[in-house]
């Protein structure tokens, strides 16, 4: 785990090449839309026909994919890597995917009939603001402009009648798990320049063609899919609501943003284990491999 552009994806390709025995299994909230390649930094076929990556690719970007359909692909796609005698390696910036996955998250169910209703109010503040008065504890744990986590968070207690927060132990415990954590730490001047990197490589690979192109697809983009870093940019460039460097330089201050945010979201986790390198986080392979195979 780390944050995004630390480089923790060609730090698992490169396990993955020096251990046979491992499978890759991406924990993504984005790449498992399918046609969200080149925006997600994706695995390309070439690198996925090296070696084996799981749960890419499960649904199309015009659906609503949720933490529980992600939870159940996971705890099957680890078993069946385990029944062949081979070790899971989870790799991923999403933090309540990883979550979900590696401490068994209870998750509420679903209530769309609320969802529809709680979507109609476009001021996300005043969400925010409703669900402070019903569950403070669970409004304390989020970002108030973070729609999707507000919006699912009252409509799990307008749904239940019971806080979102009594839902499980909580992110804010961290129990044993079978689970071994680690992660990738770079200087944030060196995240946030490979941020900047990243984003250019991915607009002269085709980024604003491949936006155009989901939104040819039938049903578009969903709303979870459209909120998606530097797709949300392209995609007020391409209805011509901003230029496409005004697009990628908000796409970068959003990005930056998200990866600090992720610092401390990762960083509350006691039980990760951190590799640091100054530039360039393959770096820390041979320690990361010693420390694994010790155990």
């Amino acid at each position: 785990m780390g944050s995004t552009a630390s480089g923790k994806s060609a730090l698992a390709v490169e396990v993955a090449h020096r251990c046979p025995d491992v499978e890759l299994v991406s924990v993504d909230s984005m790449q498992v839309y399918r046609g969200m390649d080149i925006g997600t930094a994706k695995p390309s076929p070439a690198e996925q026909g090296e070696v084996p990556v799981h749960l890419l690719d499960l649904a199309e970007p015009c659906e609503e994919y949720s933490v529980a359909a992600f939870q159940a692909a996971a705890r099957a796609t680890v078993a069946a890597i385990e029944d062949r005698g081979h070790r899971a390696l989870l790799v991923g910036g999403t933090g309540l995917y990883l979550r979900a996955v590696v401490d068994g998250l209870q998750l509420p169910a679903q209530w769309p009939q609320v969802r529809a209703e709680l979507e109609e109010e476009p001021d996300t503040a005043v969400l925010y603001r409703r669900l402070e008065e019903a569950d403070p504890a669970a409004a304390a744990r989020m970002e108030p402009a973070n729609r999707r986590r507000v919006v699912r968070a009252l409509e799990v207690v307008v749904g239940s009648g019971r806080p979102f927060s009594s839902f499980g132990l909580g992110l804010d415990v961290h129990p044993a798990t079978r689970f071994r954590l680690a992660g990738v730490w770079l200087p944030r001047p060196v995240v946030s320049e490979r941020i900047t990197v990243r984003l250019q490589a991915m607009v002269a690979n085709g980024f604003v063609d491949e936006v155009r192109a989901l939104l040819a697809r039938p049903g578009g983009l969903s709303r979870t899919a459209g909120q998606a870093l530097g797709y949300r940019e392209v995609l007020r460039h391409v209805a011509g609501d901003c230029t496409l460097e005004e697009a990628v330089a908000e796409a970068v201050r959003r990005t930056r943003a998200f990866a600090r945010r992720q610092r401390m979201w990762f960083r509350r986790d006691p039980r990760v284990t951190w590799y640091g390198a100054s530039e360039h986080p393959v770096a820390v392979l041979p320690a990361l491999l010693g420390d694994w195979e010790d155990q």
